[in-house]
């Protein structure tokens, strides 16, 4: 594919923050006169030339102002809706009544508007100003931008990524002018995707108005238009390539002076000085290429070390000076085989995503302060990575990425499956090419900026097109790496990428037995680029509710409101806070059981969770283990995520995690490393602790030299169980002598043989009239139902919790999220847990058949309690006492039964519980009439999940009528 770039570069002239111009500048933030153009009709009735009726703050956004529409069932959303049952389901109707509307998608914002909005303000130019090249920039202005200067047109800006730049210096003579800009929201020619973040409801949202640095700029018309720096580390110089503009009408010559000085690390060092001179032609642009050496005293930027340089150019020219100042880092980004390389040195990168998520302003932190507080988040839990998923952030993340020390992979701002398609002639096509443009042009000095794409998941003649994207970008700016679009891996292999981002090959396999021998060699086998697993995890936890008082600014937590309160309705509101801390526990194992797979495996060059933090969109997809807020949650810590997240982590490969006392526990120790230098002599020490601490066996391996690399061996540990006579809970912990590096994980031992059950408890797997005449003398019956449940059939339960959400997914199972375990009851006093689910679990979990009980007293609460879905809100059951008559029940929905050698945990459960019957303990506080009991087992939940239509109220969902290909 052959594209001729438009000469946007030209447009450019003005790089903010750290990239400023020392010149004379007007700001324009403040109010503006402001006016809604419902009707589009502003440009016909030349609003331009008349006051607008209303006023507005900028920066900021319409919401922020509290402009627009209230919000309705008819808003018209920007985004996908793929389980429109809300629409519908009766039992939701409450929520759809005018005052008390609550989307259940997304977060809903004070305000809702899209199209076109116009913004006036009048400025005086002073006289100095007189000969001068003048532009106007307008940073994150959503998304197009039409100005005008009194009744004149100055042209038309679209970008998502950069700022809006207009030239103005025939327009803006001094004295005083009128400034207007038209602003439009609208999906129109260009469209991206409904879905794409940087422009979808789902995330920061669909918002108007222009929310970064505004301001006109006056240089001398002879001055630096753009600076590119590209670092040579090996050979201890940068490549300055320096754009120098002609405005002036005359042919003009000059000389410009360089040099680079560290300004962010105590180790300072300077560049000597270097002078070049220059000629450019009347009203034309001159470029300069020049190497700038740093001698030995050079410093990289890394992730541990990210010293960083601010270059000084200043150009003299008829007596005058103007100077631009750029920040930089001297680094190297490459690839070599399937590793990233970093300066030299193999870098594995340990990402998350981010979503644009805004749940304050509904728009991106516009501060390098707010994004240095995000990334130095994203460090404590040992991350070095952050992906943008189909959106480009402002200049400040990138600005403060080079300070932390993160690697960026910002991505064109496009979705471009629900609607759009590349590769097919469609205005999205060259859009892609143009905003790349922008982005480098604006932010390809940062050193942060190591990695690109071109947007997420897309439709169309794809490979063809990626093809042509990366090698038209590897050969213009060779500074990062190139891959085509971040993908599931159902999608096709775009053969040219440098680097792979892709789904497939992550995962639990918790469909087996969990262990961690297995790592994911074989799935990444066919690439010989390096490979990131795209969007690992998704795990989700219950809802905080706790949260909703966090939402004081433009957007409300509705959608979780509305799960409070159907949790109230379903008889659990009480439940909220302990569903969360159960299914949380849950989530940051499944993490931390994926995230050492990838770290064990050799030749993995990273991953990209999704995600540290939650994604309040897309049916609310509460997967991260920190809130939309990027602040932490209960139930793990920063220093408790980096014990299996960091820059070295210790292993484990264990074959199983539950054994009896008639085994040896046996692993093998490996160890993950991604550090900036060689490990030498490095001891890794472990020990086997009980559940109170006590040491049961510890050693150290051979201290040896460890380079970096995924899954590389330490030793092997053999501890005979011989002497753990009772249930337990244990624990083994490695970790690095000398440093804080140390990883652990909990496994169960139980005795190979257990008592026979007592013949006081009658064990039944039907509730027959034998039964009840035990329960009719007041005897004790224990009733395993397994595979007899009617009422809670349609609950899909294994161990691992919800993916992203099932909503999104229309009911993919599971749909459920952990369980909660009344874990000082005596029933488990043979069976060591905690309040939730562990991997002792799994056996007894995955598979399971929960039962419902919708008939059940208020109040009555199960040992065992699968945590529903938080869109149904079902109470569930897996195993629950209760008083029958004269008699006491027991009964459990998993299997549990005496003759389960070859499911050791099962069997120790059934014992804990036998045992705990034939005790005076067993003592249940509710009586349940056996008529609720047996219809458990004879009649279907009367709540049952249907989308109620296959239509939709969203006008943009990916298949209707407005998103066809033409």
């Amino acid at each position: 594919m052959s594209i001729k770039l438009p000469t946007i570069c030209m447009l450019f002239i003005a790089l903010l923050a750290m990239n400023s111009l020392k010149a004379d500048v007007i700001p324009l933030q403040g109010t503006w006169k402001f006016e809604i153009d419902r009707e589009d009709k502003g440009v016909d009735g030349k609003w331009f030339s008349r006051n607008l009726a209303d006023q507005i703050k900028l920066p900021g956004s319409m919401a922020e102002n509290r402009k627009g529409d209230p919000i309705t069932l008819e808003t018209k959303w920007t985004g996908s809706i793929y389980d429109s049952s809300f629409y519908f389901n009766p039992r939701l109707e409450k929520y759809r009544q005018p005052g008390n509307i609550h989307i259940p998608f997304w977060l809903t914002p004070a305000t809702h508007y899209v199209g076109a909005a116009w913004y006036q303000k009048e400025v005086t130019i002073p006289e100095d100003w007189k000969n001068k090249h003048i532009i106007l920039n307008l940073e994150r202005a959503h998304t197009e931008t039409r100005v005008w200067i009194d009744d004149q047109e100055a042209g038309t800006r679209n970008s998502l990524a950069a700022a809006h730049v207009y030239e103005l210096s025939s327009l803006l003579k001094p004295g005083k002018h009128r400034i207007t800009i038209r602003v439009d929201n609208r999906i129109k020619e260009v469209n991206v995707g409904p879905d794409s973040h940087s422009i979808s409801d789902h995330t920061q949202g669909n918002w108007n108005g222009i929310v970064g640095s505004m301001f006109l700029e006056s240089t001398p018309q002879v001055f630096i238009q753009d600076i590119r720096i590209f670092p040579d580390v090996a050979n201890r110089k940068a490549r300055i390539k320096m754009l120098i503009a002609n405005r002036s009408g005359a042919k003009v010559s000059g000389e410009v002076r360089l040099s680079a000085k560290s300004f962010n690390v105590a180790e300072n060092h300077e560049t000597v000085p270097l002078s070049a001179r220059f000629t450019a032609a009347q009203s034309d642009s001159t470029e300069l290429d020049l190497e700038l050496p740093f001698g030995e005293g050079m410093l990289t930027w890394d992730e541990f070390e990210p010293a960083l340089y601010r270059l000084k150019a200043t150009l003299l020219s008829k007596g005058l000076s103007t100077e631009k100042q750029v920040q930089f880092g001297m680094r190297d980004f490459k690839i070599k085989g399937k590793q990233f390389l970093l300066n030299g040195r193999p870098v594995f990168l340990r990402g998350t995503l981010h979503n644009a998520e805004a749940p304050l302003t509904g728009y991106p932190e516009m501060k390098a302060e707010g994004w240095e507080k995000l990334f130095r988040t994203a460090k404590q839990y040992g991350l070095n990575h952050v992906r943008f998923h189909s959106w480009c952030p402002p200049e400040a993340a990138f600005i403060a990425a080079d300070i932390v020390g993160i690697f960026l992979q910002p991505e064109a701002p496009s979705w471009p499956n629900h609607g759009p398609k590349i590769g097919l002639g469609q205005p999205i096509d060259k859009y892609l090419y143009e905003e790349t443009e922008r982005m480098i042009r604006s932010y390809g000095n940062y050193a942060s900026y190591t990695m690109h794409s071109a947007g997420n998941e897309p439709a169309g003649n794809q490979v063809k097109y990626l093809n042509d994207f990366v090698d038209f970008w590897k050969k213009q700016d060779p500074r990062r790496v190139y891959t085509g679009m971040s993908v599931g891996g159902s999608w096709p292999v775009v053969p040219n990428a440098e680097f792979q981002v892709r789904g497939g090959v992550r995962g639990l396999p918790w469909n087996k037995r969990p262990e961690s021998i297995t790592d994911f060699r074989e799935g990444i086998a066919p690439f010989s680029v390096p490979f990131i697993a795209h969007e690992m995890g998704q795990w989700c936890v219950f809802p905080n509710f706790e949260e909703i008082k966090k939402y004081t600014g433009v957007y409300r937590a509705k959608n979780m409101e509305m799960f409070r309160q159907d949790l109230r309705d379903q008889g659990m509101g009480e439940q909220g806070r302990d569903f969360f801390m159960a299914s949380g526990k849950l989530q940051a194992l499944s993490y931390k059981h994926e995230m050492e797979k990838a770290l064990r495996t050799p030749g993995y060059a990273g991953f990209q969770l999704l995600g540290l933090q939650d994604f309040p969109g897309q049916g609310t997809a509460l997967v991260g283990l920190i809130d939309a807020f990027w602040e932490p949650k209960d139930y793990i810590s920063a220093e408790e995520f980096s014990r299996f997240c960091n820059s070295t982590v210790p292993l484990a490969r264990l074959s199983k995690f539950v054994f009896t006392n008639n085994e040896n526990f046996q692993a093998q120790i490996d160890l993950f490393r991604s550090e900036k230098n060689e490990l030498q002599n490095g001891l890794l020490r472990w020990k086997i602790k009980d559940a109170a601490g006590k040491e049961l066996k510890s050693g150290s391996f051979s201290p040896k030299t460890y380079g970096n690399g995924n899954g590389m061996p330490v030793g092997n540990i053999d501890f005979s169980l011989a002497e753990i006579t009772q249930p337990s809970q244990l624990n083994l912990e490695v970790s690095l002598d000398q440093t804080a590096f140390v990883n652990d994980w909990n496994f169960w031992v139980y005795p190979a043989k257990t008592p026979e059950p007592s013949p006081a408890v009658h064990y039944t797997t039907e509730l027959d009239q034998k039964a009840k005449d035990v329960l009719k003398r007041g005897g004790k019956v224990f009733l395993n139902a397994a595979g007899k449940v009617v009422k809670g059939k349609e609950v899909q339960m294994y161990f691992q919790p919800v993916f992203w959400n099932t909503s999104w997914f229309k009911m993919r199972p599971p749909h459920v999220t952990g369980m909660l375990i009344q874990e000082k009851s005596p029933a488990f006093a043979d069976f060591p847990t905690s309040y939730h689910s562990d991997l002792q679990w799994w056996d007894i979990q995955h598979n399971a058949q929960p039962m419902i009980l919708e008939d059940f007293p208020a109040g009555f609460k199960p040992l065992i309690q699968p945590i529903d879905t938080w869109f149904l809100n079902r109470r569930l059951a897996l195993v629950y006492e209760a008083k029958v008559g004269k008699g006491k029940l027991m009964v459990s929905s998993a299997d549990l039964r005496k003759d389960t050698d070859d499911r050791p945990a099962a069997k120790q459960l059934f014992y804990s519980l036998q045992k705990y019957m034939a005790s005076d303990k067993f003592n249940p506080a509710q009586e349940i009439d056996i008529k609720v009991i047996e219809d458990v087992f004879r009649t279907p939940s009367r709540q049952q999940f249907d989308t109620y239509t296959k239509d939709s109220p969203d006008e943009l969902k990916p298949n209707s009528n407005k998103n066809k290909v033409k």
